[in-house]
């Protein structure tokens, strides 16, 4: 797959089927993972990843129960606004987080990225996406989420039997699995709405209006 084709197309994918993934697939997703850029070289990382329905099971309500604290705290007044206004896109990504929660047990494959002394993620999240990547160049869908970590951090690592007092944090969850939907470049705000040049504010000085990928680029 062109590299450009996985960057443009790795949007997160929250509907999945039941399928497994394939371990020569969770191979090349970890092996790519280990090849990211850590700080100092350290790579102070550990990665779980878990198939097993008793543990799904027993996060499953964590990961319910948090989300639901979100959506009455966070994000209800973005949801009671999309509502009175008609914002499909930001209802339509409400909907797809609480697929995720309503569904988590049902992911074929969870990956639980932890770190330590890493306080910004610099040294951990690239990684986690070069593990998203990976899967995407198999056809596997993924979609990152925190909740976990930000609200029940240590139940969870009970639950999967991290060490305790040496350390280790929880980063994030990834979801894994073969999508129902299709692949597409995600629409987003262009590039020369969000960037500037050399100032605050100021121009970066190109405008890209639409994606420069697109299926028909040629390689």
């Amino acid at each position: 797959m062109d590299v450009f084709e996985a960057l443009y197309t790795t949007r997160a994918m929250r509907r999945v089927k039941p399928d497994p993934v394939p371990a020569e697939v969770q191979e090349r997703i970890l092996d790519a993972a280990v090849r990211a850029p850590s700080g100092g070289n350290v790579q102070g990382w550990r990665f779980l990843l878990v198939d097993d329905p008793g543990v799904k099971a027993a996060l499953g309500p964590l990961y319910r129960q948090a989300l639901g604290v979100l959506f009455e705290g966070h994000y209800k007044e973005m949801r009671e606004r999309a509502e009175a206004t008609g914002d499909t896109r930001t209802l339509s990504v409400l909907r797809s987080a609480q697929h995720l929660a309503d569904n988590f047990e049902g992911y074929p494959l969870l990956l639980f990225a932890f770190t330590r002394n890493d306080p910004s993620g610099g040294s951990i999240f690239p990684s986690v996406w070069s593990a998203q990547l990976a899967a995407r160049a198999y056809g596997v869908g993924s979609a990152l989420t925190t909740v976990l970590g930000l609200f029940h951090s240590g139940e969870t690592m009970r639950v999967l039997g991290v060490p305790e007092g040496k350390g280790w944090q929880l980063a994030c969850t990834v979801t894994f699995g073969y999508p129902t939907g299709r692949w597409g470049v995600a629409p987003r705000r262009p590039a020369h709405e969000v960037a500037y040049r050399n100032r605050w504010g100021e121009a970066v000085g190109f405008e890209v209006p639409e994606p420069l990928w697109s299926p028909s680029t040629p390689s």
